[in-house]
């Protein structure tokens, strides 16, 4: 019997955020790529919250952007709502939430798939990898297809052996009811990868109409929409938004939930995955915090053709009959009609330590993998993973070096060292209490950071990096100026001082001083300061941001370049640290299981002491004295 027989570049297994992100960056890269899904429909899909971003994770929106990612400039087209979170705190933990049109978001996503030159989307369930000593040739389809590809990405979310439960239903199905790809797991498994067992949840949709409103407090957009894309123009993303709703649990939700326990699998011990310790279910946060008497909800619209509203904080996995007995408890809920239950899915997906930094498996060469798949959550967690790993696939085909992006680069260094460094016994999620050098890594500066990254491996126009270059000129000239202009204590500073409520000047001083002061900023000294030159609003944001925490950034600097001499210390690959004898039997058997890249790396390794990394600079310096030596 004959079979489809096609040959391509790189195969990207699976269309979600990180799929989308890994396909776009191969093709934009020059290769023949082909990008498979379970369902046209389900590409870009959002199976739970509908909103992009929020804190830490508007910084991985960001900077998926400037790398030349597709998320940001998709949100911008499509978004309903958006607000610059924290914005009473400091800038570190500023992060933009943006809430998104569900089906517009999809929808714009796959055109932008179809449109784009040497991409081929095709639906088929990919059952199989075509491993060839340790090499990965290609994939096959259920239908019996075989796939030929020089390197393959695995995107597959939460679809793989899924199922979903609530109540005593479970049903064998994927996110919103569609097919679960039940053929790939045994294929990974005869290969010798390690999969694990997750899960997650999400809540009820509502009708709209069945709702309330009065009973909650209405909660707007900001005033001033910020773009996520730094190629959008803000001027058109400004426009009327739709409103969202904060109301909350009360006491007879929470008995409602206590006395129907025994009937959720969560606790009746029907669901095996591990769930998010960050996202938990209503009941989860019942139980775990017996102490609160309330909780937070957010009635979110699913978009503007829609319906359905979302119900954020209260997702479930509870029987039928109690979601309606409980939802219907909330104020503004009391005659709430379910338009799709709550429910909890389970999946398989892999332990990450199986992987390099560049998100290709240790002991199969071409196959890279990158979203919930690598024991992540979040739609924006995937497209930096899906990112790197289609940027990377790429590469590997030209025969080029991986990119790889470390934890004082980026959010998504971070996130992923932490996926393939440390141990994780749960989805992962990104927080900004990771990021070590988060003064550094702002959701504001991320094109600053990132940009020359992107036009390296290719994905940033000359227009745009140049762009980013004269924008760090004009950042350090204008810091620089702002540093010698001296005021003295006149009338005028005096009233301009007392306008803001700031401490009057006894002797004169420079406008970077009169900036560091809590009340005061840039804009605000504009009068003190006839010879500044016009400039635009994002430079002006960094010249603020550089003056007012200038001793806090050189502090974290030189943390960085303490981190730099580790992560440049680089070890040998496939080595055996059973022969060194000062290391601990602990710390050989990690390093042995982790092969880490470098000594940071290794530093970063749960068994792994500070004892340990000394006997390990202390061997790299022998051995490379004893190379020079015999040299």
């Amino acid at each position: 019997m004959a079979f489809l027989e096609e040959t391509y570049d790189v195969c990207v297994v699976g269309a979600g955020h990180a799929g989308c992100e890994a396909a776009l960056a191969s093709a934009r890269l020059g290769l023949e790529t082909i990008l498979f899904t379970i369902s046209i429909e389900s590409i870009a899909m959002m199976p739970c919250n509908p909103n992009i971003g929020g804190s830490s994770k508007g910084h991985l929106v960001r900077e998926v952007d400037a790398l030349g990612g597709q998320m940001g400039i998709n949100i911008d087209k499509t978004f309903i709502q958006s607000k610059m979170l924290n914005q009473s705190k400091g800038p570190a933990v500023h992060s933009l939430r943006a809430q998104a049109d569900k089906a517009e978001y999809s929808r714009r996503m796959r055109q932008t798939l179809e449109e784009q030159e040497r991409l081929t989307i095709r639906q088929a369930e990919v059952t199989d990898l075509l491993i060839e000593d340790d090499v990965i040739t290609g994939v096959g389809t259920f239908s019996g297809a075989v796939y030929h590809a020089r390197a393959v990405v695995l995107c597959t979310g939460t679809y793989l052996k899924a199922r979903c439960l609530y109540g005593d239903v479970v049903q064998q199905t994927g996110p919103n009811g569609l097919q679960a790809a039940n053929g790939l797991s045994d294929s990974l498994k005869k290969n010798g990868v390690e999969l694990l067992r997750f899960k997650t949840g999400t809540p009820a949709r509502i009708d709209k109409k069945s709702i309330d409103f009065t009973k909650m407090q209405e909660q707007f957009g900001d005033e001033r929409v910020v773009p996520f894309s730094f190629t959008t123009d803000p001027d058109e993303v400004q426009k009327e938004q739709a409103s969202c709703w904060l109301t909350y649990t009360n006491e007879r939700t929470h008995q409602i939930i206590r006395d129907n326990l025994d009937r959720s699998p969560l606790y009746s011990g029907m669901i095996e995955g591990t769930g998010p310790r960050y996202c938990p279910s209503i009941e989860d946060k019942v139980v775990k915090f017996a102490e609160r008497d309330r909780h937070q909800v957010f009635i979110e619209p699913e978009g503007l053709s829609t319906t359905e509203m979302y119900v954020g904080g209260m997702s479930s996995s509870l029987p039928e009959d109690v979601q309606y007995e409980m939802y219907r408890t909330v104020p503004g809920l009391e005659h709430a009609k379910i338009v799709r239950n709550a429910y909890a899915i389970e999946y398989d997906c892999i332990d990450p330590r199986q992987l390099k930094p560049s998100l290709e498996f240790k002991k199969i060469s071409g196959l890279f993998s990158g979203g919930q798949f690598n024991g992540s959550s979040g739609y924006e967690e995937a497209a930096g993973q899906g990112l790197v790993a289609g940027i990377n696939a790429a590469r590997y085909v030209k025969g080029l070096e991986p990119m790889i992006l470390d934890r004082s680069e980026c959010y998504i260094g971070v996130l992923i060292d932490d996926l393939v460094t440390k141990e994780n016994a749960e989805p992962y999620r990104m927080m900004t209490s990771r990021a070590e050098y988060r003064l550094l890594l702002r959701q504001d500066n991320a094109d600053l950071r990132l940009t020359r990254r992107g036009y390296e491996a290719g994905l940033i126009s000359q227009e745009r990096y140049d762009w980013v270059v004269e924008k760090e000129q004009l950042i350090e000239r204008e810091v620089k100026r702002i540093g010698h202009v001296t005021v003295g204590a006149g009338e005028q500073v005096q009233k301009l001082l007392e306008q803001y409520g700031s401490t009057p000047l006894k002797t004169g001083t420079t406008l970077a001083e009169l900036i560091r002061r809590p009340e005061l900023d840039y804009d605000a000294l504009a009068e003190l300061d006839p010879d500044r030159p016009k400039l635009p609003d994002d430079v002006v944001e960094q010249v603020n941001i550089h003056i007012k925490y200038d001793g806090y950034i050189r502090r974290q600097m030189k943390q960085v370049k303490e981190f730099k001499k580790l992560e440049n210390k680089r070890l040998p690959q496939k080595f055996n640290y059973d022969i060194i004898n000062s290391l601990r039997t602990e710390a050989k058997q990690k390093l042995n299981l982790y092969q880490p890249q470098s000594v940071g790396q290794a530093s970063r390794i749960a068994g792994v002491s500070p004892a340990d990394i000394s006997v390990l600079l202390i061997y790299l310096e022998q051995m490379n004295r004893g190379k020079h030596e015999t040299e």
